[in-house]
């Protein structure tokens, strides 16, 4: 028979409260860092969008399409819309997302972590590669290489079958650790007779959440350029991992006349960690002139530590 305890006293072996304890230990060291890592950022400078930054290059945008096109739909009665962080994927992986993007009828996808001319992924052409598999028209841009580096930083990647016009690359405002920096992607597609404004974004994610909450606003800054009544889709990795900035993202979006068919409570990412799996929001599609028909989350793609998003979309009469 066990020797009985005394109310609230725990036996010195008991896995689930060592368990509980160092999940606490690690969830504080982790948000201790990142408090760290941001006041760092903060006091070597930041450098807000529209600034001039010397290290930057005009060649990180790049604009063509694939040698053989789809046909698209020639409505906006029903629109399939994708975003997915593919994690620098490429080779047979990157097959994969070209397949389950074509499965998937997708006609506006918005696609972040591509790498053009990285050594981790062989220095290949990873956006055109996906255009050239999907038959579609792309875009792709890349923040400034950090001082010293001699490789060109992971870039966002708009892919359509329908040709893309106006298309911007933007340096999102407010660096993150090292100086590094992080850009959305806007350009225009037009199904007939309807113009659709369409971003891909990619925030930093060690940054004070009120400066990613600027980033957002530097992406709706430059919608504002475009008539009010044109119907937009932003969409990405918008690395909202806080609380307050799941808040902050739906807030502001909502006051812009933005809706989305995903719950704030939603998970977009997992990783394994030793004794847990992280579980975060960070991706978001936002919607405005567009009712939301059907949507998903496919867990069932596992090639990133992102999960894509989906929604079968309608033009608002």
């Amino acid at each position: 028979m066990p020797n009985s305890l005394e109310p609230g006293q725990q036996t010195l072996c008991d896995p689930l409260g060592i368990a509980v304890k160092m999940f606490r230990l690690v969830m504080v060291s982790f948000l201790l860092l990142n408090f760290a890592a941001q006041v760092l950022c903060q006091r070597t400078g930041d450098t807000r969008g529209g600034q001039t930054d010397p290290s930057d290059n005009p060649q990180l945008l790049e604009q063509g399409l694939a040698t053989k096109l789809v046909n698209g739909p020639d409505t906006t009665r029903e629109i399939s819309v994708v975003t997915y962080n593919i994690r620098w994927r490429t080779g047979a992986e990157l097959d994969q997302i070209a397949s389950w993007i074509k499965r998937r009828g997708a006609s506006l996808i918005a696609l972040q972590e591509v790498d053009r001319s990285k050594p981790r992924t062989g220095n290949k052409n990873n956006a055109r590669a996906l255009a050239e598999s999907t038959g579609m028209y792309y875009a792709w841009a890349a923040p400034p290489s950090r001082p010293g580096s001699l490789e060109e930083e992971t870039g966002v990647e708009i892919l359509s079958p329908y040709p893309l016009s106006d298309v911007t690359r933007l340096v999102l405002p407010h660096k993150g650790p090292g100086g590094r920096s992080r850009v959305a992607l806007g350009a225009t597609i037009a199904f007939r007779k309807t113009k659709i404004r369409v971003y891909a974004v990619h925030s930093e994610t060690r940054i004070p959440v009120a400066d990613k909450l600027d980033q957002f606003r530097a992406v709706l800054d430059d919608l504002a350029r475009q008539p009010k009544t044109m119907p937009a889709i932003v969409m990405g990795d918008f690395n909202s991992w806080e609380p307050d900035a799941v808040s902050g993202v739906r807030k502001l979006f909502s006051e812009q006349q933005f809706a989305t068919p995903f719950p704030d409570g939603e998970t977009t990412f997992s990783r394994s960690a030793v004794l847990f799996d992280v579980k975060l929001k960070l991706d978001w599609i936002w919607l405005r002139g567009f009712t939301a028909k059907d949507h998903g989350i496919d867990r069932s793609v596992s090639v990133s530590d992102h999960f894509p998003l989906w929604t079968v979309v309608s033009e608002e009469r």
